[in-house]
């Protein structure tokens, strides 16, 4: 006898949870009708990819800061989410092979942070069509103008197009509150003060080149932002730089074959500064490209200003060709302030610092007994007077002579300042090792982080600069010990045990052990 054809069609959709109609049917069929709706309710909604890749670019701005995420994962798009498997788009290869090795397993993990699994995800090349990602939009968005006073310090942006990797010049904000003004000018810096206004101000005359140097904290860079707002003020395209930044775009320009590209984009402001140029490689190419760059300026009669902490016949590592182009400029030395204008200095952040609080009083008695630190930079100083301040506003109590003179105290004592030395020995001590390996080039692990670990608070607990440290653990170049502070500060953030071995470490050696 032959089977109901409404029976062969069940058993033929799912033979095992489909159950033998007979009798009972009507019921079978409810319960079939429910099992279909489970399926259906409990099915997961598609993933909003697009949306997912907006937040995790945010993501990855506010970890990697501006000018890396401009530099390498802003010019990144969405190309493609077949089955939960993404496909990144980088313009060309070299930008795709450097995304693949340093920032595939950041991306990831910031996907998931933000509720997502891809299935996987790959960085492919793209063509130049627009894709989802680089915020462009179909129609015409109106910009108001910003007033001069704030977009004097919002930063600037060539006229041209730029590349992914060049937009990454123009992302320095500039600070409101370092301007001429602010500047508390003493017997130790008038000159420099003046040179400075006189040169943004457009009087400087045929001078192409302000060149200025001093100590760490002296206010070489609170000249240099002053300068730069004041350029912008009177309508000038600034491009501001750390030496550390024009050697890292250029040095990328290089591996992308796109020199010309930088060099154009260099070319294409009205001023250059320049801060912290003893940190130059000493790559003759990025030397040379430097000196061009400066020639360049000077030929097209542009101004150029440059900071460093140490004279320019005093910079190692620069040929002479470049030491010759910096000294024609107009170069002044910020000395270390006397008393008086450190006092002066203190007075000026602790009105500040009251005017945003006004229950908090500082008495002259403490700035006075804070200006009386010799051996400390404005820097250091102006750290002691934020530390009482702060205890002062969170505790509500008054600032008194005696909380001064604690503050005080905890800095090290006049003549007792940590050596790399002292930081050497310490830390070969503490993992029983010899001096020696850390000069030796030996990248045994068991070497190479503890030299690590040493470069880093060389870095930390000394004035030195990045050179001067690389040539004290074996003639390392800069680069060597900037590698290693990066790495010893993630590792602090990822091991708390690691992280208590540092520290240990730092305390001992501030405490002259």
């Amino acid at each position: 006898m032959g089977t109901a054809p409404w029976r062969r069609i069940a058993r033929a959709n799912n033979p095992k949870e489909q159950p033998q109609y007979g009798l009972d049917a009507p019921q079978s069929a409810n319960r079939q009708r429910e099992w279909n709706m489970g399926q259906f309710i409990s099915k997961p909604t598609a993933m909003d990819w697009h949306a997912t890749w907006t937040c995790v670019r945010e993501r990855l701005r506010r970890e990697l800061g501006d000018a890396v995420f401009d530099a390498w994962i802003g010019p990144l798009t969405l190309e493609g989410t077949e089955k939960d498997e993404l496909r990144i788009g980088a313009a060309k290869p070299f930008q795709r092979n450097w995304v693949t090795n340093h920032y595939v397993a950041r991306i990831e993990r910031a996907f998931r942070a933000e509720g997502a699994d891809p299935a996987s995800l790959s960085i492919v090349v793209t063509t130049n069509l627009p894709a989802v990602g680089v915020g462009i939009s179909k129609e015409p968005v109106r910009v108001e103008p910003l007033p001069s006073t704030q977009a004097a310090y919002l930063p600037q942006a060539s006229d041209e197009d730029h590349s992914g990797a060049n937009k990454g010049l123009w992302t320095r904000m500039l600070h409101p509150q370092q301007t001429f003004d602010s500047f508390i000018a003493g017997t130790s810096n008038e000159f420099g003060y003046g040179a400075a206004r006189a040169f943004a101000e457009g009087r400087g005359g045929d001078i192409p080149l302000l060149y200025i140097h001093g100590g760490f904290g002296f206010g070489k860079t609170h000249l240099l932002n002053a300068a730069a707002l004041e350029f912008r003020r009177r309508g000038k395209k600034v491009l501001f730089l750390r030496a550390e930044d024009f050697m890292r775009h250029f040095l990328g320009a290089l591996y992308r074959k796109d020199t010309l590209a930088f060099k154009d984009e260099m070319r294409s402001a009205d001023v250059l500064i320049i801060d912290d140029l003893q940190h130059i490689c000493r790559s003759t190419a990025t030397a040379s490209e430097f000196l061009y760059t400066v020639n360049a300026f000077a030929d097209l009669r542009r101004r150029v200003v440059i900071a460093a902490d140490r004279a320019p016949a005093a910079m190692e590592g620069l040929g002479a060709d470049i030491k010759s182009r910096m000294t024609g400029g107009l170069t002044i030395e910020l000395d270390k302030p006397d008393r008086a204008t450190r006092l002066l200095i203190l007075k000026s952040r602790a009105a500040e610092f009251t005017r945003h609080r006004p229950e908090v009083i500082l008495p002259d008695c403490v700035l006075e007994r804070i200006a009386d630190i010799d051996d400390a930079s404005p820097r250091e100083m102006i750290a002691v007077l934020t530390k009482l301040a702060t205890y002062a506003d969170l505790t509500k109590k008054p600032v008194t002579p005696e909380m001064a003179e604690e503050a005080v105290g905890l800095r090290s004592a006049p003549g007792a300042k940590t050596s790399i030395e002292d930081i050497q020995r310490k830390t070969a001590e503490f993992y029983k090792l010899d001096v020696r390996d850390f000069h030796s080039p030996q990248r045994a692990r068991r070497v190479a982080r503890p030299r690590q670990v040493a470069m880093y608070l060389a870095r930390k607990l000394t004035t030195r600069s990045l050179p001067e440290i690389g040539r004290r653990f074996g003639g390392r170049d800069h680069t060597t010990v900037l590698h290693a502070c990066r790495r010893i500060e993630a590792l602090c953030a990822e091991d708390a045990l690691f992280k208590q071995e540092v520290d240990f470490l730092s305390q001992m050696l501030s405490k002259r052990m």
